[in-house]
């Protein structure tokens, strides 16, 4: 596979990911409870991390019947999402001239620990959501590495260079 297109497929992974995380966000409370189910069943709650996704799914439900206008931070989250994944989209155009886009996707990626390490014991979280949270940072690194290699061998390999 020649190295644009490499870059391009990369990035493609990228918007994917950037577009299921967007339409995710909307229905949390029926995915959080069917993950819940699949993780422990319909059992007592075992474990930090089974009880705090219950607290999770009862805020989001108290909130939504209550203050239904406060979930609108999910529209947000979901439309930066949206965001993100039209920006590399259009780095997929150009590659090359479009780097730069890659090089802040991956210190976006190098800053989520930094955001998950200071909010989630400020926010109350369970410290294994750290975890989880820095799950995602990788998952787009990687691939905008590898996109960012591919690019960079174009350009070592461009007879401008």
């Amino acid at each position: 596979m020649n190295e644009l297109k490499l870059a391009r497929l990369m990035l493609a992974i990228v918007v994917f990911g950037l577009l299921v995380s967007a339409i995710t966000i909307w229905p949390a409370v029926p995915e959080l409870k069917l993950a819940v189910r699949i993780a422990w069943g319909d059992g007592e709650p075992t474990g930090t991390l089974h009880k705090f996704v219950l607290q999770a799914i009862d805020g989001l439900e108290s909130v939504g019947a209550r203050y239904p206008f406060m979930l609108y931070a999910h529209d947000w989250l979901a439309f930066a999402h949206i965001v993100l994944a039209i920006l590399f989209a259009g780095a997929m155009r150009d590659p090359v001239r479009n780097i730069w886009v890659v090089q802040c996707g991956l210190i976006m990626c190098a800053l989520v620990p930094v955001l998950a390490g200071i909010c989630i014991p400020c926010r109350g979280l369970p410290l294994c959501w750290f975890w989880i949270d820095c799950a995602f940072a990788p998952a787009a690194a990687v691939p905008l590495w590898i996109a960012l290699r591919a690019i960079r061998r174009v350009e070592a390999s461009s007879p401008a260079n």
